[in-house]
């Protein structure tokens, strides 16, 4: 049997990031969009892959956790230049310290802490999750969130046909050439 066009499966991949988002959980859609263009930004839905940014994404939305819970209780006890001061060295260590992560093998996807972080701010400053503006109800919503990308790039490769793009360059006798390259991608 013939597998349908990638950009059909994707379509109904994304389709079904509506109904996990409506309310009451009002959970935040994009964030399957970053882990699942994350996935095939790292190569694709292999094992190797989704080992590594399925370990490093929930450590880059946890740092962000860590980051609000301390600037919250630092503007709780500061104002001013002291208030901004205290930020700027609670960013510089926390993300420093996630980032020193991975020196660690195993954590060594910097990018897929990035897509977590990235993904746990606008989650929690966008007002998404069950309980909006709630660190800890961001935290669990983009992680199960972010978790599900991957899925979906697997189920992406999985079950859809992928065509080959044409890739154009240049020869040395200044002609066309074409070039057909595999192409798979994200919702």
């Amino acid at each position: 049997m013939k597998k349908p066009p990638a950009e059909i499966v994707a379509s109904a991949l994304a389709v079904t990031t509506i109904f996990v988002s409506m309310p009451p959980y009002n959970l935040p859609p994009w964030a399957i969009f970053i882990g699942w263009a994350g996935t095939f930004a790292a190569g694709g839905p292999s094992k190797a892959v989704l080992q590594k940014i399925w370990v490093t994404m929930p450590i880059g939305s946890f740092f962000a956790f860590l980051i609000v819970l301390c600037f919250q209780f630092a503007s709780q006890h500061l104002q001013g230049s002291a208030l901004i001061l205290s930020q700027c060295v609670i960013l510089f260590c926390l993300n420093g310290s996630m980032m020193s992560l991975g020196r660690i093998r195993a954590l060594s996807f910097i990018p897929g802490m990035f897509f977590g972080f990235a993904s746990y701010f606008a989650t929690m400053f966008g007002g998404f999750g069950p309980v909006p503006h709630d660190p800890y109800a961001a935290l669990l919503a983009v992680v199960i969130m972010n978790g599900l990308g991957p899925l979906y790039a697997w189920l992406n490769a999985r079950f859809a046909s992928h065509h080959a793009r044409i890739e154009e360059g240049i020869g040395s006798d200044g002609q066309i050439e074409h070039h057909g390259a595999s192409h798979n991608g994200a919702g």
